[in-house]
């Protein structure tokens, strides 16, 4: 009876794996299309940006529901390769290593770079050798001046090619610190290796207390993130994000820079890409910043990058990495940084 049973279960799997494989060729196109459908149904621009729409989950509703249902029965292990494949997402520290593009022109991906966008504060012995790491993370708005030069930081996002998973799918995911061995063992994540040092900051940072004045959340579907957005803004909204990561960690010139949203009154929503094995967007909506479009100049390339000033600092935590870097302190000056690879953000649409 048990060589039978076993033979039944591994036809069962073969069976599923088989299913998964066909749909797989069918899926794409599908799930960009419900994304664009999602998109439109809520937010008043015809298409969504090419690189966030390119997020968008791979599964079809049948792989999603196969794959519900493998977690609700804790199997999901049994098919961890499938599912990281055909989710396109990254189950374990081997898949981080091969998926992730590292430009051999350009050092590694820095230990700071998860850094530069954290509103929380350090320890004091934090070194100040991040501003040795490609370029300061963290700058006034009077160190950007058009024809001057600059030292642009590491702009890559570490995990950049990682797709979103349907919502329903994500919600069965435990994202919390406290359920954190679970959810490593679900993708397989190597103990004290890159992911799961991900993992642990971005749980910390999206359990975090937001400053006073400050709305965040931390989208781990495109549904949410679209959510977020039209609650926080409406839904005639305009979206800028830095055009590649061309200058990272280089000297670069600063060419044209041109303030296109400036309604202190009504703060954007900046939106971070944060590394995880799948797609996940830290979201916050900060009092008083501005939004510029910088041409930064290598060479002969230019990346229209876009720059987001902070007017308002004073509920910043003394041992913020900005006021290490620039001195000062909370609410005595302003601070300015580039929004990195996959970031956005968003604007309410003017007129």
């Amino acid at each position: 009876m048990y060589s039978i049973h076993c033979f039944s279960s591994t036809m069962t799997h073969l069976i599923l794996l088989l299913g998964l494989l066909i749909v797989a060729n069918f899926s794409g196109s599908r799930a960009e299309n419900a994304f664009s459908q999602y998109w439109e149904e809520h937010i008043g621009l015809p298409h969504p940006p090419h690189w966030l729409a390119a997020k968008a989950s791979p599964l079809s509703l049948y792989q999603m529901t196969m794959f519900m249902k493998l977690m609700e029965k804790n199997e999901i292990a049994s098919h961890l390769r499938s599912f990281c494949k055909q989710a396109n997402i990254a189950c374990s520290t081997n898949a981080l290593v091969k998926k992730t593009i590292n430009d051999t022109s350009l050092p590694p991906i820095s230990h700071w770079n998860d850094l530069k966008l954290k509103y929380e504060g350090l320890p004091n012995e934090t070194p100040l050798s991040v501003a040795s790491q490609g370029g300061l993370p963290f700058f006034r708005e009077s160190m950007v001046q058009e024809g001057g030069f600059m030292s642009i930081p590491d702009l890559r996002d570490p995990m950049s090619y990682k797709s979103f998973l349907p919502r329903p799918l994500a919600l069965k995911i435990p994202f919390s610190f406290a359920w954190i061995e679970e959810l490593k063992k679900i993708f397989d994540v190597v103990e004290e290796s890159n992911m799961d040092e991900y993992i642990q900051d971005t749980l910390k940072k999206c359990e975090k207390s937001p400053n006073r004045g400050e709305q965040c959340i931390c989208a781990t579907s495109a549904e949410d993130l679209i959510d977020f957005v039209v609650e926080k803004l409406g839904n005639h909204v305009r979206a800028w994000s830095t055009e590649s990561i061309e200058g990272s960690c280089k000297n670069v010139t600063i060419g044209t820079m041109k303030l296109i949203y400036g309604n202190l009154s009504e703060p954007p929503a900046l939106c971070h890409s944060e590394p995880f094995p799948f797609q996940v967007y830290y979201c916050h909506i900060l009092r008083n910043v501005k939004v510029y479009a910088v041409d930064i100049r290598s060479k002969k390339k230019v990346n229209h990058a876009i720059m987001t000033c902070h007017y308002d600092t004073s509920t910043w935590s003394q041992n913020h990495l900005a006021f290490k870097l620039l001195g000062f302190g909370p609410g005595i000056i302003e601070v300015c940084h580039w929004i990195n690879e996959n970031g956005v953000v968003w604007t309410k649409a003017l007129g």
